[in-house]
């Protein structure tokens, strides 16, 4: 009974896991002025403080996003790398690389 019972314990333990499960989106790579430049995907990981984006096994992370007024203003951040993150919405995402005139909007379904 006691064996059943930690049994139990541990799956309902591994149901409730806390990581992030990704959701794979489909990306729209653009100029900084909105020319387009092709298609791309990746796993987007919402933490609705920050997002995180995989792809061909790489990571990056946005960072905490701020905003002084999440109603007139776009929640962003500037990773480590130098890129600018923002959350555009609960299912939009972007990242924008200043330095190679590009940005990347990902809309999740």
């Amino acid at each position: 009974m006691l064996r059943l019972s930690f049994l139990l314990t541990l799956i309902l333990l591994a149901g409730c896991s806390s990581t992030p499960k990704g959701v794979d989106c489909p990306g729209e790579v653009a100029t900084l002025y909105g020319q387009s430049l092709g298609h791309t995907e990746g796993r987007i990981f919402d933490l609705v403080n920050s997002f995180s984006v995989a792809r061909d096994g790489v990571t990056l992370s946005s960072g905490a996003l701020h905003s002084t007024d999440r109603f007139r203003y776009v929640p962003s951040a500037v990773t480590p790398e130098g890129f600018y993150a923002q959350r555009l919405s609960d299912k939009q995402f972007r990242l924008i690389n200043p330095a190679r005139n590009t940005m990347i909007t990902w809309t999740c379904p």
